[in-house]
């Protein structure tokens, strides 16, 4: 097995790339596993690790870590903390000066858009990268190298949505590229050079063709126009708003895409011959369906990589059909630029397993408001079933951050438990409900259910009626039209599933301080359309992610236009 752990002056190729990148994801994932045995032990080692690494840093020497010694020495000495409380060390460390954060100066800062579209700059050091991004990062592939195996042997067997390099890194005051994970070859900033993603080497990772680097659409016209000629198996896109704007996209670009293979250009580019057999069998596929989805362009699609819960839990199991029958839906890490928390160790449909040897982690009840002093627990205090906001600490300079995700916690397995990702911490509260994520997807998720219907997503905004109480609209695009009656009992249900999930909520409701759900019926590619134009400003994708709340009036007055003026007519 050592040959799966060796770097070497250059990456491997061909069949003996594919055997060591296999022996490597399963002996991460085998190290993990074995680490269950004793999590408590191993968390009172990265513990020990970051604070003794980092001890003599200007952070470790105002917080007295060269003393500390257990969890509860850390409670004491750091407050739990966000992005804003620990920006100005960072800053420092971005502009260039030594020994902040970490002991360690950081390769490069990873961008992570956050709740208010900030973009932040989360410090990437080469230890935190060896300890505790690479062995779960690696480990994250097993599934798909254990029950997938055809999509690994050929570089352009997958579609990776997410990877998009760029030559020309913007950067930080120190010169540092500042960019996102998906943008970073860590072979050659780290010298990891089986660690590339799955698809990265397809002929579409790096385009052929003149575009500009911020042109996002554009470039993700290109590489689905060159992927219609090749047998893809495996979609990769992370965030899952990604993967359902592709058979939208297919169907917005078809005549183009049959026309550049038809002549082999590529966005009107000279790119390869003519490929007028693919064409012609692309024209039939069309006019033979009446539409064109992905399992028509590739009938051998085997799986989707990408966040499997969320609002996405709405829209996945009919977005899964479109790209074929037997397709499976693999849930991506519940991770953040910030650093890992969960990952997938065999086909789980949500959940993936605490990784114990990445950060100290710390959670607090959902309901409960994060400050300074919040009382926390440890991952063994966890309860199934039970909502947490994640803090956590590790060797690249985070302590007891708050980076606002919030995990679901579906079982314990192998002494560890398990978590899904329930949504971002944002509350929503404007009567006193205190509306969360992953209440408000439950509730819809539960009358769309009663009542045999699907949606592609949805979205909701508090408005004041004149004369009356605040009350939450639904924007809501369905797979399908809707009858009267139908609208109103999902209406109904949705008011009802609200009540159940939140006892704020039902307090409110209750004592007349918010009035009853009301609801907008939008068209079914609403969402996608507003996915497309946000990516055609400029927006990189893997940061365009499905949104809940819409707290913008301008926003959601856009989102809801046609559907207010169908009401009027």
């Amino acid at each position: 097995m050592k040959t799966a752990e060796t770097t070497t002056d250059g990456p491997p190729a061909g069949e003996e790339r594919l055997d060591r990148y296999r022996a490597r994801v399963f002996l991460e994932r085998d190290r993990l596993r074995e680490a269950f045995a004793d999590p408590a032990a191993r968390q009172r080692g990265v513990l020990a690790d970051l604070l003794a690494f980092n001890a003599g840093t200007a952070y470790g020497k105002a917080h007295d870590f060269g003393r500390l010694r257990t969890l509860d020495d850390l409670r004491a000495a750091v407050p739990v903390q966000d992005y804003a409380a620990l920006s100005p060390w960072i800053e420092r460390m971005a502009e260039g000066e030594p020994n902040v954060l970490t002991a360690d100066q950081p390769a490069v800062f990873f961008t992570s858009s956050g709740s208010t579209g900030a973009h932040k700059k989360i410090p990437v050091t080469p230890r935190f990268m060896r300890t505790t991004f690479f062995p779960f990062y690696y480990a994250a592939w097993a599934p798909m190298a254990e029950h997938f195996p055809d999509v690994l042997t050929r570089p352009d067997a997958v579609l990776n949505l997410k990877h998009d390099p760029v030559a020309a890194h913007p950067t930080t005051a120190s010169g540092r590229p500042h960019v996102g994970a998906s943008q970073v070859d860590f072979g050659k900033m780290f010298g990891e050079h089986l660690s590339a993603e799955p698809g990265t080497a397809a002929p579409w990772a790096t385009l052929p063709v003149p575009v500009a680097a911020d042109d996002y659409l554009e470039k993700m016209y290109l590489r689905l126009r060159m992927a219609v000629e090749s047998d893809v198996r495996c979609v990769i896109g992370i965030n899952p708003a990604m993967v359902a704007a592709l058979p939208y996209q297919l169907r917005q670009w078809w005549p183009r895409i049959v026309k550049d293979v038809r002549d082999g250009t590529l966005g009107g580019h000279p790119y390869r011959a003519p490929n007028r057999e693919r064409a012609a069998e692309l024209e039939r596929l069309a006019a033979y369906f009446g539409t064109v989805r992905p399992a028509h362009v590739w009938p051998n699609m085997r799986l989707l990589f990408c966040w499997t819960t969320g609002l996405a839990s709405l829209y996945l199991p009919r977005l899964r059909e479109e790209f074929g029958p037997a397709v499976t839906a693999l849930p991506a890490p519940v991770a953040a630029s910030e650093g890992p928390v969960g990952v997938a160790l065999d086909r789980h449909p949500t959940a993936g397993s605490l990784v114990v040897t990445a950060s100290v982690y710390e959670f607090v009840d959902a309901d409960r408001e994060l400050g300074p002093d919040v009382a926390t627990l440890g991952p063994d205090e966890l309860e199934a079933g039970r909502e947490y906001h994640v803090i956590h600490s590790h060797v690249g300079g985070l302590y007891r951050y708050a980076g606002g995700d919030v995990v679901r916690v579906v079982d314990t397995v192998d002494g560890v438990p398990r978590l899904s990702y329930a949504g971002r911490r944002n509350v929503s509260d404007a009567a006193g409900e205190r509306l969360r994520d992953a209440q408000v997807v439950r509730a819809l998720r539960s009358a769309l259910g009663a009542v045999g219907l699907a949606a592609r997503n949805a979205a909701c905004h508090v408005e004041t009626p004149e004369g009356g109480a605040p009350r939450y609209v639904f924007a809501l695009a369905g797979e399908s039209v809707w009858s009267a009656d139908e609208t109103r009992r999902i209406t109904a249900a949705l008011d009802t599933g609200l009540a159940r999930e939140s006892a704020g909520y039902r307090a409110a409701r209750d004592a007349g301080r918010l009035g009853p759900v009301a609801l907008l019926l939008l068209d079914p590619d609403a969402y996608l359309r507003e996915w497309q134009d946000t990516v055609a400003r400029g927006v990189r994708p893997p940061q365009v992610k499905d949104r809940l709340f819409r707290q913008d009036p301008e926003n959601w007055r856009q989102l809801t236009a046609a559907a207010r003026q169908g009401d009027r007519s």
